[in-house]
């Protein structure tokens, strides 16, 4: 159905526009994630420009919600506003990120019109320009011939055309279409392998949409890139192929093992601090946002130290760390093997220490934050990008088996082999994946998988929040509790000493390793405490500590 055409842009434009844009990403998704080549094959780029534009509308139907049926619309800077930062919070990979930086450019020119309503051809122009800056200036090291040529590209032409909302937005597709038909000409790699750049083609349909959107006639879509490289679409850097520096790998000496994203609460001169440090640490940077709210994006071989730096900078949330994989070799496009990796594992997670640990360990996972376990949704996008044909999944926590099992149902419809092991803790998936061998049977390896977190005793030591009863009595609000096996055992009122009686007791039935996983909260002499405990009182008898971050619980004891 066509729309109405529209003279200004005003916020039923932007409304339209996200609407339009995410159907118009929706239908090339596929073909986009199959053209992801640089710098490694990763085809998740169209799927995480879909999540970041997915975001953005429904920040603004949000706003349009909020005013009512029958009611005034919201303005333009509402609407611009709601878009950018949707986007901001929603930004999926580094294609998605630096869609975010666009979005949140144009809306700091449109929410400053002069006309608070509506911004006319010249406004548009404007934001175009912003946007297309933005978004370099956010990448480290930006490289030509990708989504930030296109970027640029479009705004040149924007700025060439007359007249109003409609005539730029036609110009700015034009001028994109142009650049990212060129965009294998300024990179090998696109040329070796017969496509053009993702992130660009990504771009190119959310710029088709603005047109539909202002002139209510809708454009023709271009043809189908070529195919995606022998051995078909492979995992998303996230991708460098749209518009970051390019791994120091291009020649195939390999590259950054994990890719980290997290949002992060922040001032400016934090981060700036935090851009030299990861910029140190690793490739791919991309750091968007402002106003005290960013979203950072890095490949890294330590993903400990990346999360690391953003709690130094601030508060990181929302903590994403994807383990490339031995079969994702950075090659510069020219992909080793057509073989997807056979096996992955992927693992929710409370605290980002323990993400840390679980990805260097070769798990991809989800982060739970405190009162906000994920929806089955995130366990499944978890899977894709873990990108292999079997998936161990490692809920860890007795209340979210019910949502994995959907998520792994949803999986295996889409055609891939997974087992739900059902671990009620993390110290049990940290005991499930230290006998995890990849070159296994599935079968088998899932096994010994199982065996070994059903060996494991987990224990957590928390604070009470409320009066209620519990199997080891009535606790007041504040009082420090021990549960074993999910349940009550010890009621006490110091940290460190209902720890050690956690323990003790644990260890009464035998044991041969402890694992101690220490929350931000916790005392800073606990696991000191805790590990001359083990070694005075229990022979033979080893332990290892973890550092948890903000984890929920204060410590989590894991006796295998």
């Amino acid at each position: 159905m066509a729309q109405v055409p529209q003279t200004f842009f005003d916020a039923l434009a932007v409304r339209t526009w996200c609407g339009l844009a995410l159907r118009a990403v929706g239908r090339a998704r596929e073909e986009i994630d199959a053209i992801n080549v640089y710098p490694v094959a990763d085809g998740d780029t169209g799927t995480n420009l879909y999540l970041t534009l997915e975001s953005a509308a429904t920040a603004v139907e949000a706003v349009f919600a909020g005013y009512g049926t029958g009611c005034a619309e919201p303005s333009l800077a509402d609407a611009v506003r709601a878009m950018a930062h949707g986007a901001l919070i929603g930004a999926r990979g580094n294609s998605g990120t630096i869609l975010a930086q666009l979005l949140r450019g144009m809306a700091q020119v449109l929410a400053e019109t002069a006309e608070p309503s509506r911004a006319d051809g010249s406004g548009l122009r404007l934001a175009l320009r912003r946007a297309a800056d933005s978004a370099r200036q956010a990448v480290a090291h930006p490289v030509e011939g990708t989504v930030l040529t296109v970027a640029s590209a479009a705004a040149v032409a924007a700025e060439r055309a007359e007249g109003d909302c409609g005539a730029v937005a036609r110009a700015a597709y034009e001028g994109a279409r142009t650049a990212l038909a060129a965009t294998p000409d300024r990179l090998p790699v696109l040329r070796r392998a017969g496509v053009v750049d993702a992130g660009g083609r990504g771009l190119l349909a959310v710029l088709g949409a603005l047109v539909e959107a202002c002139t209510g006639e809708a454009v023709r879509e271009p043809a189908k890139s070529a195919d995606a490289p022998s051995g078909g679409p492979a995992r998303e850097d996230a991708g460098v192929g749209a518009g970051a520096e390019p791994c120091p790998d291009a020649a195939g000496t390999g590259g950054p093992a994990f890719e980290v994203i997290y949002l992060l609460e922040a001032d400016d001169a934090a981060v700036t601090r935090l851009r030299a440090r990861l910029d140190a640490l690793g490739d791919s940077l991309v750091v968007v946002g402002g106003d005290g709210l960013w979203n950072v994006h890095v490949h890294v071989d330590d993903a400990g130290a990346a999360v690391e730096a953003g709690v130094e900078a601030g508060r990181p949330y929302r903590i994403r760390i994807t383990h490339f994989g031995l079969g994702d070799a950075h090659t510069g496009g020219a992909r080793p093997s057509p073989e997807r990796a056979q096996r992955a594992v992927v693992a929710v997670v409370p605290g980002e220490g323990l993400a840390g640990l679980y990805a260097e360990a070769g798990a991809t996972t989800v982060l739970a934050r405190p009162g906000e376990p994920p929806a089955s949704g995130e366990l499944v996008q978890a899977v894709r990008r873990a990108h292999a044909r079997e998936v161990v999944l490692l809920p860890n926590d007795a209340e979210l088996r019910h949502t994995a099992a959907a998520a792994a149902e949803q999986a295996r419809a889409e055609g891939v082999r997974v087992a739900l092991i059902p671990t009620r803790s993390a110290v049990q998936g940290i005991a499930a994946l230290a006998v995890h061998e990849p070159e296994r049977r599935f079968d088998e390896d899932v096994v010994q998988m199982t065996s070994a977190a059903g060996a494991t005793r987990y224990a957590e030591v928390a604070v009470a929040e409320h009066q209620s009863w519990t199997t080891a009595g009535i606790c007041q609000a504040g009082d420090v509790l021990g549960l074993i096996d999910g349940d009550v055992a010890v009621i006490g009122a110091d940290v460190t000493t209902t720890a050690r009686t956690v323990l003790d007791r644990m260890l009464q039935a035998g044991g041969e390793l402890v694992t101690l996983v220490i929350g931000d909260e916790a005392p800073a002499s606990v696991a000191a405490h805790l590990e001359a405990r083990v070694r005075e009182s229990y022979l033979a008898v080893d332990t290892v500590v973890y550092r948890g971050g903000r984890q929920g619980a204060l410590l989590l004891i894991g006796v295998e």
